[in-house]
This record gives C-alpha cells, sequence and structure tokens, in this order.
C-alpha cells in the first residue's frame, strides 16, 4: 500500500454482529442506602454484587432487547472480562448509533442499587467506527441515557481532560498497532505512565468511577456508509445529483457537500431511523466517504487511451517539451529507481517519448510509464526501446528488478550486461543472483547468462556457484537456483580445457565442490570445540589437537584446494600451530593455510551467525571503493572479503589489525600507537604525513558511507586500525538505520578519531570530508 492510499470498509458491508467486551470498573464505590432500612451500606460492611446491562439506541431509540454481564462480587477491583455480542449488525448502524452501559448493584436490600451509568458513540466525529479500549466516566446515580444527544456522556469534557487522559489515548493507539513498537523505550514509558496514574488517582480521589470496555477491531478502519437499500428508493434527479458529487470529488479520499443534498436523500428515502437527525438551515456542511475511491475514472481512463492510441504516434513524434515540461522531465529522470511516477508524470514522460529517446537516463524511466497490459502500447514500447540510446550497465539492473516482466525487457537488459567486463560484473553478481527470482521461468536468458559468462573465469564460476547454493534453503525458489545449479555443472564438466588450459572442466568443477567439503568439516570442528569445558586457551588446544590428529587429513590436503574466498588461490592444508579462535560467544576460528605458491593467507570461520548482510555491506564498500578511484580519490578503504556459505556460516578475509578499545587501552591514544609504527619527528604529531594522511582519509571515507548505508551498533571494538593507519568497520548486524543504541548519531565518528586528526577545525579534515560527499 502506498502512503497515499487509504483503505478502509465500508459499515454497510459488514455482515456481523455488533461485538464488545466488558471488561473491568475502576474505582471507589460510593455508599448506597437499601430501600427498605435506608442505613448506608459502605462497601466496608458490604461485598458488592455489580452488573452491567447494556442497551443500543439508534438515532435516540432503543433497539433489541437489553443485554447483562454476568455479577461479580469478587471485590475490587471488579473484572467482567465479558464478550457481549448484540443481535444488531454493523451494517444496520446509523452514525448516531450509541451503546449506553449501566451498572447496577444487587447487593443491598431486595431493589436494585444503581450505581452510575455512561453513553458512549459507536461512530467518531470523523464517522469512523471507533475500536479498541474506552474508558467511560460513570454518572453516578443516573442511569445511562440513549437519547440524542445524550446527558450521560462517558467521554471526559475536554476542559477536564488531563494529562492521564492524553496518555490513555496513546495507549489505545500503541494497542491498536498505530504507534512504533520500541521495546526499550515502551518499558520505560509504560513505568512512568504507573507513576502518573498514582499520582493523578492521590490528586483525584475516589471521586470518580471508570468503566472499561473494548470494541472488536478489524484489519482497516471501519467507515460510516448509507445502507445500499437506501438509494433504490430515491428519484432519479436525486441519484444522479448525488453520483455528480461524487464524480467531481472522485480524487480525494472523502467528499463534502452542502447539507441541502443530505436533507433530499433523507426526505425521499423515508428511512424512519433518519427522522431524529437535527438539520439546521444554516450553511452546515457534513463529511461523506466516497465509495469510489481508488477505483478507476472511466473518463481518465479513456482519455489516456486515446492519448496513447497508435494514430497519436504521428502527432507525438514532433512534439518537442517547452521549458517547463523539460524542467520537469530533468527532475523526473533524476528519481532514484525506488520512486514511484505519479499519473501526470507517467503521461509526460509518454507523450514526448520520441523526444527523449536520444537520453539514454529516460529509457527505464519511459518503460515504467508503459501499461504492458494493454497489447498495443507494448509493442510501441518495444518498438522504441530496441532504437533508444544504449543505457549503462548499472541502469540494466532496475530492468531486471521485480516491476518489469515483460521479458523482452529483462532479455534487452542482459543484452546490455553482456557488455560489462568480468570486474564490474564481479561487483553486480550478488543482486543478478537474486534478481533470478523475478525471472518468468527457471531457464531464462538470465541465467544462461550468468553461467556463460562463468565458463570463463574461475572466480565468477566459484561465487556464482556459492551465491545460488546458499538460496537452495529457501523453500520457495529452491527448484529455480537448483536449475542454475544443473546448468553450471553440466557446462563446467563439458570444457575440455579449463582457464587458462591448465585443468579440464572436470577437474575445475571437482575444485570447486571440495570447497564445500571443507567448510562441512569445518563446521564440525566448529561443533567441538564449543563443547570443551573451560576457557578460550582449553579451546584453542581442542583446536590444534583436531587438527593435528583425527582431522590431520586437514593439515595437508590430498589435492589443491580452490579458496573460496580468493578462488584463483589455490591451498593446500591448515597450519595447526598458528590456528587460533576469537574470544566471543559463537566463537569463530582463525585458520592459516598453506597456498601452492609457498605463502599464507589468514581466514576467519564463522559458524551460527548470518553473514549475508556483512556480504552485502562489503560489496556496497567495494562498489563505493571502485566509484571513488574513478574520481581520482583513494580514499584507502579496507573491502576486506566475505562469503556466506551457508545460511548460519561463513568466511571473512582475516586482516591483521587491532581495535579501536584495544589500542587505547594499550597506548591511551590513537597518535601514540601510529608513532610506533610510522615515528617521524619533523612530521606531525611525531608521526609521517604519508601514515597521518592514510588515516584521515579512511576515516572521512567510512563516516560517509557508514552514514549512506545507516550503519549501526558502532562501538569501539568493531572499529580497527591497522599498522599502516588504515581504519576500517566490520560487525555488520545493524543497517540502514536500525541500531540498537537510543538516539545513535549519525554521523559514526568518535572523538578519539578526531582527536587523532588534530581536532575537528583541522583544514585537512573540512576538505577531506568535502571531497567525500561532493567526489
Amino acid at each position: 500500500m502506498s502512503g497515499n492510499e487509504f483503505r478502509f470498509f465500508l459499515s454497510c458491508d459488514i455482515n456481523l454482529p455488533v461485538t464488545f467486551r466488558v471488561e473491568r470498573l475502576e474505582g471507589n464505590l460510593p455508599a448506597t442506602k437499601s430501600s427498605e432500612s435506608q442505613v448506608s451500606c459502605t462497601t466496608e460492611d458490604r461485598r458488592a454484587e455489580l452488573y452491567v446491562e447494556c442497551v443500543l439506541y439508534i438515532d435516540g431509540a432503543p433497539f433489541g432487547l437489553p443485554t447483562r454481564t454476568r455479577l461479580e462480587s469478587t471485590g475490587q477491583p471488579y473484572c467482567w472480562t465479558e464478550l457481549i455480542t448484540l443481535s444488531t449488525k454493523y451494517r444496520d448502524l446509523t452514525a448516531h448509533s450509541q451503546l449506553t452501559l449501566t451498572v447496577w448493584d444487587v447487593s443491598c436490600g431486595k431493589d436494585e442499587g444503581l450505581i452510575g451509568g455512561a453513553t458512549i458513540l459507536l461512530f467518531n466525529s470523523k464517522k469512523q467506527l471507533k475500536t479498541g479500549k474506552q474508558k467511560l466516566r460513570l454518572w453516578l446515580g443516573k442511569e445511562a441515557d440513549g437519547s440524542f444527544p445524550t446527558t450521560t456522556p462517558g467521554k471526559v469534557p475536554r476542559h477536564e481532560r488531563g494529562e492521564l487522559e492524553r496518555l490513555e489515548k496513546l495507549v489505545n493507539k500503541y494497542e491498536r498497532g498505530q504507534v512504533q513498537l520500541i521495546d526499550w523505550l515502551d518499558r520505560l514509558t509504560f513505568k512512568a505512565l504507573e507513576k502518573i496514574k498514582e499520582r493523578e488517582s492521590y490528586n483525584t480521589g475516589s471521586s470518580h468511577l471508570y468503566l472499561i470496555i473494548e470494541f472488536c477491531s478489524f484489519e482497516h478502519q471501519v467507515v460510516f456508509q448509507l445502507a445500499h437499500f437506501l438509494f433504490t428508493t430515491l428519484s432519479t434527479e436525486t441519484r444522479w445529483l448525488y453520483h455528480v458529487y461524487l464524480f467531481f470529488k472522485i480524487t480525494i479520499e472523502k467528499c463534502i457537500f452542502d447539507i441541502q443534498l443530505v436533507k433530499l436523500l433523507i426526505k425521499e428515502s423515508g428511512a424512519n431511523f433518519f427522522s431524529p437527525l437535527p438539520v439546521s438551515s444554516t450553511n452546515e456542511i457534513v463529511t461523506v466517504w466516497d465509495p469510489e475511491v481508488g477505483r478507476i475514472n472511466p473518463s481518465e481512463h479513456k482519455q489516456i487511451k486515446l492519448a496513447r492510441s497508435l494514430t497519436r504516434g504521428i502527432i507525438d513524434r514532433d512534439l518537442k517539451p517547452s521549458s517547463n515540461e523539460r524542467k520537469s522531465i530533468q527532475r523526473i529522470l533524476k528519481y532514484p529507481p525506488t520512486r514511484t511516477l505519479s499519473g501526470d508524470e507517467r503521461q509526460l514522460l509518454w507523450k514526448f517519448r520520441f523526444s527523449l529517446m536520444s537520453e539514454k537516463r529516460a529509457l527505464t524511466k519511459f518503460l515504467r510509464c508503459v501499461e504492458w497490459s494493454d497489447l498495443q502500447e507494448a509493442k510501441q514500447a518495444l518498438e522504441l526501446m530496441g532504437r533508444w540510446e544504449t543505457i549503462d550497465v548499472c541502469d540494466a539492473l532496475e530492468l531486471l528488478s521485480p516491476v518489469f516482466e515483460s521479458e523482452e525487457v529483462r532479455a534487452y537488459a542482459v543484452s546490455v550486461l553482456e557488455r560489462a567486463d568480468d570486474d564490474e560484473l564481479q561487483c553486480y553478481l550478488l543482486q543478478l543472483v537474486q534478481a533470478l527470482r523475478f525471472e518468468r521461468s527457471d531457464k531464462s536468458r538470465l541465467s544462461h547468462f550468468l553461467v556463460q559468462r562463468s565458463l570463463h573465469n574461475i572466480e565468477l564460476a566459484s561465487f556464482l556457484r556459492w551465491y545460488v547454493a546458499v538460496e537452495l534453503h529457501d523453500p520457495q525458489y529452491a527448484k529455480r537456483f537448483y536449475c542454475t545449479y544443473e546448468i553450471l555443472e553440466e557446462n563446467m564438466m563439458k570444457l575440455v580445457s579449463g582457464v587458462g588450459g591448465e585443468e579440464d572442466g572436470i577437474k575445475l568443477w571437482q575444485s570447486l565442490v571440495r570447497q564445500t567439503e571443507l567448510t562441512a568439516q569445518l563446521c564440525s570442528i566448529t561443533r567441538d570445540v564449543r563443547n570443551v569445558r573451560g576457557g578460550t586457551q582449553k579451546k584453542i588446544e581442542k583446536l590444534r589437537q583436531l587438527l593435528s590428529g583425527l582431522l590431520s587429513e586437514l593439515t595437508y590436503f590430498d589435492e589443491p584446494i580452490r579458496s573460496p574466498l580468493a578462488p584463483r588461490v589455490l591451498i593446500t592444508g591448515i597450519v595447526p600451530s598458528e590456528s587460533s579462535l576469537f574470544k566471543s560467544a559463537l566463537h569463530p576460528l582463525r585458520l592459516t593455510f598453506r597456498t601452492a605458491n609457498g605463502s599464507s593467507c589468514k581466514v576467519i570461520f564463522k559458524k551460527g551467525d548470518d553473514l549475508r548482510q556483512d556480504q552485502l555491506v562489503i560489496q556496497m564498500v567495494s562498489l563505493m571503493d571502485r566509484l571513488l578511484k574513478l574520481e581520482n580519490l583513494d580514499l584507502h578503504l579496507t573491502p576486506y572479503r566475505v562469503l556466506a556459505t551457508g545460511q548460519d556460516e561463513g568466511m571473512l578475509e582475516f586482516i591483521p589489525s587491532s581495535s579501536l578499545a584495544q589500542i587505547l587501552s594499550e597506548h591511551r591514544s590513537i597518535i601514540s600507537y601510529l608513532q610506533k609504527f610510522h615515528p617521524d619527528e619533523d612530521g606531525p604529531f611525531g608521526i609521517t604525513a604519508t601514515c597521518l594522511e592514510t588515516f584521515i582519509k579512511s576515516c572521512a571515507g567510512y563516516s560517509v558511507i557508514t552514514y549512506i548505508l545507516g550503519i549501526g551498533d558502532r562501538h569501539l571494538d568493531n572499529l580497527l586500525l591497522r599498522d599502516d593507519g588504515r581504519l576500517f568497520h566490520v560487525d555488520f548486524g545493524f543497517i540502514l538505520g536500525r541500531d540498537p543504541k537510543p538516539f545513535p548519531p549519525p554521523m559514526k565518528l568518535c572523538k578519539e578519531m578526531v582527536e587523532a586528526m588534530g581536532g575537528a577545525e583541522r583544514p585537512i579534515l573540512v576538505q577531506l570530508n568535502c571531497q567525500t560527499h561532493h567526489p
């Protein structure tokens, strides 16, 4: 549902009985007198036996028989929590339907003692059905009055409302889901609310009694509407007049017209229950909900069809936008892909489609204007798409979103992707795999394209296999991803010679399959290590013991395996003495692998955590780093490699570094830490200028990136610093504005980082932030 939509039910369409719940009575009962003894009966010398009598009134007249709750004599608070179902249905209600509730006490004498009563309207001033809990103030010693207007309104008068009434109204909205849930803030709020209740109760004493009831809730708001049978009794002129008003108000959510029209409707309908409605001769207005809201306007629809017909193509071909129209078009072209175009904007782009064919940015916006259910219009659009200026690769990704279902449009997007080189394609590979969900067939052109490109690049093949394998756990799309997996396997096995002529297809595929076998063994090791009782050191000893003993085959592989993080690197085994684990709840493994060229590489294997979100964030960081470098701006970012190998497991590249918390604990400041590795007596703060510049640029880059991506939960333990001065972030469990901390700062830049740069007023810091925001 878009932000401009308002969905509702009409009361005349709800064929359900009126239902509500009588909850409890709040406050102290007043003293009553027995009819026989005339002696005061207080709460100390009697146990009250109470029941609530409920009567529905429609336009001041009782409608149906009274309904009573059970007797309640358990003492204060008197709680019934009883569901009351009336014989009247919601469709039979009028705008002035009222519910009267009277509390009676049968404990004093033979006659029933009247405690008090209150009346509540079922519809509010906006003609919306009331829902949720309602707190009614009882009129002591008075039976609830059902006339309209009533003399016993349960609603507290506006001039007597205090802070407590305002808060209870907000609580009612909260319980109906109209207020956002924030656990930590909700707990504090309700504690404060209880204190306010106690204070108000102490100040006001026990002068008032309140009856709490709860009305039934629906999925959407229920709006009052005249029953359909009323219109069958109206004259043709009256019905025509009513629909004329609706026609001219069709574009707004509710229409307002003069009370004279309502007079005419009431007069001709002859409905008895409208007779008490007070109608004055003044210029009053009444709010009526338009049942046509959200439906297609036949006139507008016909006009659009004519404007987009094939014959209009001859006229539109020579149309040129005016200066104001050109400004509007340029503003539309700058919209992000997630923004929905309005009807006028869609019509504007369609009108000047021929003059926009040389503007490659306009194609994706133009295709959003097409009514694809109209075959003639779709044919026009496809012909223009073939003659349009070729779009960029990044724009082709938008055409693979679920918005575009046309196979021709998606095939065009794939043809544009074919122009991208392997490095650029790898930047978008994760999103292209997800786009397979929106294809119309399992063996789509997109899946064949990804497989064919992977056959010539082992890195693409390895990452494509992992991205697809992780999605096999999704039952809705498992078949589709498994089909892509089979196509990749089948085509790779057919390769006569591998990439670079080193291996054939069968060996290449087997080297990729052994990656899965390796991760399965690492999962088993992680479980065994976690089960060891004792501290971190004992778990490390167990890890090295497993690698050297029972699982010694991991020390030296039978055949080299391609590293899941860097498929071009062949790993030959694990070095037990250099392997360890981190001191945390999940105990991630830090493993050192031997490589075929005699060097080593360190990775982190994590079991029990979903790394797909970290994988996405690092992909965004890598893409931003690439774009910034194309603008000759190297901010010394550290986009380390992350690969999710399952729903709750994965690998990360280990970057030698220290957390800022550890640095401040051991060296007292960041400057002292950098002086240890890059001392220079003549440099700023005793550090080489190159090291300080690297630190400042990386801080500026990550400050802007974390702001754009809405990275949350930042603290000194997930801010790491390398020896060369590069700062980078890890652990992206909270993104896109989510943060467990209350009121987090939008820019993630701690004071220790600013001090290491020489303070907030340092010219180089201000200049770097400006360059990062506007490269």
